[in-house]
C-alpha cells in the first residue's frame, strides 16, 4: 500500500467514524483519463473527503503556506498535492496542473478558491473554466452537503460529466466555462438538499 492509499484509508476511517457519510454518483467518475473534479468548499475536511471514497488518485492545488510547514512540506507532495500562490496568476501551478491532466490523471478543484464562510455557494474563479477549456479532461461537478456535525449525515455527490464540446468550439471565455460548472454544482446541492 502506497502512502496515498494509506492516507485515503485513514481519511475514510476517520470520516466514516465521525460522520454519516453518504456517497452518491461514484459511477460518474471515469476509470481512466484526464479528469477534473470541481466541488464547492465548506470545510477543511473537503479535500480528504473528495478523494477518500474513490479508487483513483486525486491531485490538488494547495496554498503555498502549507508547504512551508516542516511536516507538511514532505508529506503533501506524496499525497498528490502541489503548491499554488493565491491572489495571483501562478504559472508554475498552472503548468503542474496541465502536466497532471496531460498524463491522464485527475485533479480536484474548488472553483470558489476558498472556503465559504456561511456554507453558501459563491461565485467561482476563472481557473476551473480555464482548465476545462484548455484540456480534453472530463469535468465532473461535485457537491458536499453538510454541515460537518458529528454523527450527522454528510453527503458527497459526484454529478454527471459536463459536456464542454460546444463551449470549446465556440471559444468560450474561462469565466463563462466556470459559470457553467458552478451552475451544475448548484443544481446538485439543490437536488440533494431537497432529498435529505
Amino acid at each position: 500500500m502506497g502512502i496515498y492509499q494509506f492516507g485515503q484509508s485513514v481519511s475514510r476511517n476517520f470520516l466514516s467514524t465521525f460522520y454519516k457519510v453518504e456517497v452518491i454518483g461514484k459511477e460518474n467518475i471515469p476509470d481512466a483519463g484526464a479528469t477534473i473534479l470541481c466541488c464547492n468548499h465548506i470545510h477543511n475536511f473537503d479535500p480528504p473527503l473528495l478523494g477518500a471514497y474513490i479508487k483513483r488518485q486525486l491531485h490538488y492545488m494547495a496554498k503555498q503556506e502549507l508547504f512551508e510547514k516542516p511536516i507538511l512540506k514532505g508529506l503533501l507532495p506524496k499525497l498528490g498535492a502541489f503548491p499554488v500562490r493565491r491572489g495571483m496568476s501562478d504559472k508554475q501551478a498552472i503548468r503542474t496542473a496541465m502536466k497532471i491532466l496531460k498524463e491522464g490523471n485527475m485533479i480536484g478543484l474548488f472553483p470558489e478558491g476558498t472556503r465559504s464562510k456561511d456554507g453558501k455557494l459563491s461565485k467561482g474563479l476563472a481557473g476551473a473554466g480555464f482548465f476545462a477549456l484548455r484540456t480534453d479532461a472530463v469535468v465532473v461537478p461535485c457537491a458536499i452537503i453538510g454541515p460537518y456535525q458529528r454523527f450527522k449525515p454528510l453527503k458527497l455527490v459526484y454529478g454527471s460529466p459536463i459536456d464542454f464540446s460546444g463551449l470549446r468550439e465556440n471559444k468560450a471565455s474561462a469565466e463563462e466555462a466556470t459559470a457553467v460548472i458552478m451552475a451544475e454544482i448548484k443544481k446538485l446541492i439543490e437536488k440533494h438538499e431537497m432529498n435529505s
